[in-house]
């Protein structure tokens, strides 16, 4: 389990939840889950990424608390969820699955936000039963769902093999990332959130992505290696908007239009000037107010696919790129985490 040594005031202290749980997978995976805000309240479920925790969804969970009920859980080997011997896209999606109904009421529908592998988690198990009975919208950001590495921009090189090769290797370092120096900070920032990152979103992002054990940050590094989940872009047959930061050295824009174009709802893809991979510490607001304009449209509707459809057309929201001016310090980023055993499975799909 991971050193939690997260903040403790301030907007990225994590708030004390309502409700802690234990959520167990299909492979006896056991899952930390927390559930926040008024058990009456309309539901809201946050994935997070690599590396990173419940911790990461902060500032989202104190926003959204006052009037959704909001759901968040780490993902196996991240946070307080232990590590487990099968990384795969399978298994994230077989964790999402069990999670949802472990906390939402038999047809009850949720908001499902994802982060980065909290995205890719999304994606893996768009085409399951479960998932498609409880989703009634979906916000992906900061996301890919193939050629992570070769799109990835952190080493300063032209693209091909050698950038690609290289940048495997760094991901999937089995080192360990130590304590949170000046340094670390700097390279954190340069690898993961924009340049005009605050100093306190900066540090947020380090303290939890430096808590994440380095066999679940090297296990899941080899899943994301070998990621293809374009099948699962075209599974997600519900409205789905995409939030992107246009410096994201780790999932670049590329692939936030890539997956706009080849959503069957989209409605709407936002790409954030400057802003780095951590969209949710670095535009907090905005990432908020996402999820509440999908709860808000969404949830509690009981519209066919059709119907959705024609909505979005109407809206003209769909393929629409919307590019947001954003504050200078509102950068971030996201992490990748794992355990032993990543090949199990690494290039499963759900």
């Amino acid at each position: 389990m991971s050193r939690l040594t997260q903040l403790t005031a301030g907007p990225y202290a994590p708030p004390v939840p309502a409700r802690e749980l234990t959520v167990v997978s299909a492979d006896g995976a056991r899952l930390h889950a927390e559930v926040h805000g008024p058990g009456d309240a309309p539901s809201v479920v946050l994935a997070h990424g690599w590396t990173c925790s419940t911790a990461f969804w902060a500032a989202q969970i104190r926003d959204l608390a006052v009037d959704h009920r909001v759901i968040a859980y780490d993902q196996r080997g991240h946070g307080r969820s232990p590590a487990h011997p099968v990384c795969s896209t399978r298994a994230l999606a077989d964790d999402l699955e069990a999670v949802l109904a472990h906390t939402l009421a038999p047809g009850e529908r949720a908001v499902v936000a994802g982060h980065s592998m909290g995205g890719m988690t999304v994606l893996a198990a768009s085409a399951r039963p479960r998932f498609r009975a409880h989703a009634a919208a979906v916000l992906l950001c900061s996301t890919g769902s193939s050629r992570l590495v070769a799109e990835a921009r952190v080493v300063p090189m032209r693209a091909g093999r050698g950038r690609t090769w290289l940048t495997a290797r760094i991901l999937g370092l089995r080192a360990p990332l130590g304590p949170v120096t000046p340094m670390a900070r700097r390279i954190l920032k340069y690898a993961t959130m924009g340049a005009g990152s605050a100093p306190h979103m900066v540090e947020a992002c380090a303290r939890i992505v430096h808590a994440c054990p380095r066999g679940a940050r090297h296990a899941w590094s080899r899943v994301l290696e070998r990621l293809d989940l374009d099948d699962g872009v075209r599974e997600l047959a519900v409205p789905t908007a995409v939030v992107a930061g246009s410096a994201d050295r780790l999932t670049p824009p590329v692939h936030a239009r890539a997956i706009a174009a080849a959503l069957p709802l989209c409605v709407g893809l936002t790409e954030l000037p400057g802003l780095g991979h951590m969209t949710p510490v670095e535009a907090p607001d905005l990432v908020s107010g996402r999820i509440r304009e999908l709860v808000t449209t969404y949830v509690g509707r009981t519209k066919d696919t059709t119907d959705m459809t024609d909505m979005t057309d109407a809206e003209g929201a769909t393929g629409a790129v919307d590019t947001v001016g954003a504050e200078s310090g509102a950068d971030g980023a996201d992490g990748v985490d794992g355990a032993d055993g990543a090949d199990a499975h690494a290039k499963e799909g759900a």
